[in-house]
């Protein structure tokens, strides 16, 4: 998951983009302060919790639909809070009375067109993640790698949304059962190895790890679109035949070279306490 705050006028709202769930999380209390004007963190806090006593005795399903994810706190420490999406959000404002309600109602509404656009010209987000990966100080042919394998992601993650798999869980489910497949690890063991947290996995992966995430997933769809496989539990026997495919290509290839392809190196600067060395190409 990504972290990259936005603004309300001046103040910053944290929110996390989970990219296997392709979500963007916004933080309830950043929102609830903002609503009440209220300065001061623990006061927000409480007229979130009271607010949410309230809520779910009147049986209201806006706490339920609300998640916890781990967000930087003040400290720079990373905090298990309170998150939901912009449609909770949106219903949410409803039930505080505030000044600010219709403008950061306006607000929610507009990071969902733009995630609307996004979606209707891919080529808006890609160029936005080609500016961020080039100031990053990632080569060209890396850069290129990574926009082919997002574009083969787009491709698998369109085909399970028009065979009845549900973007968010079922969608990670079967991204971690690839993954697992041709890497012999699940996304978050991946993680672990490269000593990563909150960043994005893809973000950190080397060209060879890009190369051999797109064939996963290339033949997963293909896979999928030959068998004509619908619903979780056939795209689940796709999703581990696609992975095998790739894993088989993985294991050809450190044979002839005697080198391991799943790696723990990535692009974290020492200051950020990753514990392997960066890439540097």
């Amino acid at each position: 998951m990504q972290q990259l705050p936005a603004q309300f006028e001046d103040r910053a709202i944290r929110r996390v983009y989970d990219e296997e769930r392709e979500a963007w999380w916004f933080s309830v209390i950043d929102i609830i302060q903002v609503l009440t004007g209220q300065a001061d963190y623990q006061t927000a806090r409480k007229y979130w919790n009271k607010l949410k006593e309230r809520l779910a005795r009147e049986g209201s399903q806006l706490v339920t639909n609300c998640h916890q994810l781990k967000l930087r706190a003040e400290d720079g420490k990373q905090r298990l809070s309170d998150v939901a999406t912009a449609e909770t959000l949106l219903r949410l404002v409803q039930s505080v009375p505030s000044p600010k309600a219709e403008p950061i109602k306006l607000w929610l509404a507009k990071v969902g067109y733009e995630r609307m656009q996004e979606l209707a010209d891919p080529a808006r987000a890609l160029d936005r993640a080609r500016e961020t990966w080039q100031k990053h100080g990632r080569s060209e042919k890396w850069i290129a790698q990574r926009m082919m394998g997002q574009e083969t992601r787009a491709k698998l993650t369109d085909y399970w949304a028009s065979h009845e798999v549900k973007p968010g869980q079922e969608f990670a489910i079967l991204t971690n059962l690839i993954h697992e497949e041709w890497s012999g690890l699940g996304v978050k063991e991946h993680k672990q190895l490269k000593g990563l947290k909150t960043q994005n996995l893809r973000d950190h992966m080397s060209e060879a790890e890009l190369i051999f995430t797109a064939l996963a997933e290339l033949s997963t769809r293909q896979v999928a679109e030959t068998a004509r496989a619908s619903g979780i539990d056939a795209n689940k026997v796709a999703a581990r035949t696609g992975g095998t495919i790739a894993r088989k290509a993985r294991q050809d290839l450190e044979a002839k070279t005697g080198k391991r392809i799943v790696s723990g190196e990535n692009y974290l600067p020492p200051s950020t306490g990753g514990r392997r060395k960066g890439i540097r190409k």
